[in-house]
């Protein structure tokens, strides 16, 4: 038998000093970019500057060691694309690219095969088109490249970031439609307050990103918004318990694409406002009665999060956009699906990109014991549902990958939690 942690909810627990006051972690998607910026611009950052996590720990630790020959990011899938475009783009750079086992089925071959375009030197140490890579950096050419735009996003930031550092600075053309667009637009942000300006424009064959040659030049005052997909639980739990939650230091003017969420939590009776003290967030409505239908493309990170909410409160959903849930930590269409039958839901997958409920029900399992598939968006977005029933959640040290006082900040708005 796994251990497990015990998660419990009953109304009477709930604080009674309202609203709850909940300090987020910082976002790690910000602090992952700022750390390839900033290391590209031969400055270093704070470790109290970005967020305590894994991910970033694992960015963290790999540009701490430029003496290790090979690096390995475990199952950081933000550190792995990062990481590649990085030590390919600096001259001298002699690594070996590793991560866990999930990470070795990871695909990377559409941004090895576009930064060996720019004159990369990258070879595949086993499966061709997966990790682990032997890199060799080197002061990359650079000028037009394509990539096919509809499977990460992150493949295109990594590039966006490293190509000041190409002689020729580079011009990228997106094929297809670009999937996660905010976490591009939140890179070429970062970038410019960094003063690199890319240029977007509308061609023919699709979007082109026109980055010049240059240097980051980067300011002392280094700010980290908190994280939004880790507030989108905070919604989430808003919409259960009716609690009303405030999150220091949010806003809904952030950088970060999902703040996007809000909109469609609005749907689902939360809304959210900035105040002097941060955003509030408080249940103020009733959910919309038709079928809940939202394309996801653009926030697919908190997928997780509104199908549990959405189950939680008896709304029937369709969301699509999410081709690239699959190839996540874990197969999160498929995991959800799974998970939320122990709970009595009969989730529908469609096409590889698309998860509804129609309010089927199932015989929940007695003492449902929900599998993480070594996935922190799994623990976090179910154990909120123990306002339904009391469940357990295998393996819940998984959230140190994103947020490390899950558990601990959990157990402030009234739930139980008993650890394994």
């Amino acid at each position: 038998m796994k251990s497990a942690l015990k998660v419990s909810y009953t109304p009477a627990s709930t604080p009674q000093k309202l609203p709850l006051r909940v300090e987020l972690p910082l976002s790690k998607s910000i602090s992952n970019r700022l750390l390839a910026i900033a290391t590209l611009g031969g400055v270093h950052v704070s470790r109290t500057c970005v967020a305590d996590c894994d991910d970033t720990n694992a960015m963290l630790a790999a540009i701490a060691s430029p003496e290790d020959n090979t690096v390995n990011i475990g199952p950081a899938g933000t550190a792995m694309r990062f990481l590649t475009a990085l030590y390919a783009a600096l001259p001298g750079v002699n690594k070996t690219l590793d991560g866990s086992e999930r990470m070795r089925l990871r695909p990377i071959g559409p941004l090895v095969d576009a930064l060996r375009q720019c004159g990369a030197s990258i070879t595949y140490a086993m499966q061709e088109g997966y990790p682990p890579l032997h890199i060799k950096g080197s002061k990359l050419a650079g000028g037009e490249i394509d990539i096919n735009a509809t499977v990460s996003s992150q493949y295109i930031s990594a590039l966006l970031m490293a190509a000041p550092y190409m002689t020729r600075g580079l011009s990228l053309t997106l094929l297809g439609t670009p999937v996660s667009t905010p976490y591009i637009e939140m890179t070429l942000k970062m970038m410019s307050r960094a003063g690199i300006d890319g240029k977007v424009v509308k061609t023919p064959r699709g979007l082109q990103i026109n980055v010049p040659a240059g240097e980051y030049v980067i300011q002392e005052n280094l700010t980290v918004e908190p994280d939004w997909s880790a507030a989108s639980y905070w919604f989430e739990i808003a919409a259960l318990t009716g609690t009303p939650i405030l999150l220091p230091g949010l806003s809904t003017r952030a950088i970060q694409g999902d703040a996007l969420a809000q909109e469609i939590f609005t749907l689902l009776g939360v809304s959210a406002t900035d105040t002097p003290g941060g955003l509030l967030i408080e249940r103020t409505g009733h959910c919309c009665n038709a079928t809940l239908e939202r394309d996801l493309v653009h926030i697919p990170d908190v997928a997780q999060t509104l199908i549990a909410t959405c189950c939680g409160l008896g709304q029937p959903f369709r969301f699509t956009g999410l081709s690239t849930l699959p190839v996540k930590e874990t197969d999160r269409l498929a995991a959800m699906r799974d998970e939320m039958a122990r709970l009595g839901f009969s989730l529908l997958i469609e096409g590889g990109d698309t998860i509804s409920w129609d309010g089927s029900r199932l015989a929940p399992q007695d003492n449902p014991v929900i599998e993480t598939y070594h996935d922190h968006r799994m623990a976090m977005a179910i154990a909120p549902l123990a306002t339904l029933r009391p469940l357990s959640i295998t393996n819940p040290s998984v959230v140190t990958k994103s947020y490390p006082h899950y558990w601990e900040h959990l157990a402030l708005a009234g739930y139980e939690i008993t650890l394994p």
